[in-house]
């Protein structure tokens, strides 16, 4: 591992220990104060307040096992914003069949993808942009990386060869690069 890799793992080991802590981490920089969510009004003191709703809205529906949700109120590079939200319950996410998983996260599973997914965020939509990009590689590499990231859903063409990332994956994608990070 390269020492740009490990400064990295040992900031993100070092934040968590800090979040497990209950320790601010220093502002500076490279390294912005930690957001927090503000509590709901009524209870300053929650800190879990969207834990405790969820639990308490998976206690109504009868979901003695729980269940996970995964929310999003955000603005793109680009301007664009969406707001999003799904959840399941425990039950039923441990019954699914998880192969059908594979594909939707190979296809992120290469650093190109992911800065090409990053760069259409922030703007960049055509081929002829992206291909601009330094050490992305050849045209036909990038039309292979963006015809593996359309097949597994996270991006579709739009009109005059554009690319978009779906509205429904754009939370889920900063959900997944936020846990990826954790």
């Amino acid at each position: 591992m390269d020492l740009e890799r490990r400064v990295v793992e040992l900031e993100r080991r070092l934040a968590a220990l800090e979040r497990a802590a209950g320790v601010a981490a220093e502002a500076g920089p490279d390294r912005p104060a930690p957001a927090r969510p503000p509590a709901p009004e009524g209870d300053p003191g929650d800190a879990l307040w969207a834990l405790n709703g969820l639990k308490e809205r998976f206690a109504e529906l009868g979901a003695a096992n729980g269940g996970v949700l995964f929310t999003g109120a955000v603005r793109t590079p680009a301007g664009l914003r969406y707001e999003w939200q799904y959840g399941l319950a425990t039950d039923t996410v441990l019954e699914g069949d998880w192969s059908d998983a594979s594909e939707v996260f190979a296809a992120l599973g290469q650093p190109v993808r992911l800065r090409l997914l990053r760069e259409i965020l922030g703007g960049r939509c055509t081929a002829a942009e992206l291909t601009e990009l330094d050490g992305t590689g050849t045209t036909g590499q990038i039309y292979h990386h963006l015809r593996q990231l359309t097949a597994a859903g996270w991006l579709h063409t739009t009109a005059r060869g554009r690319y978009e990332i779906p509205a429904d994956r754009v939370v889920p994608l900063l959900v997944v690069m936020t846990a990826a990070g954790r």
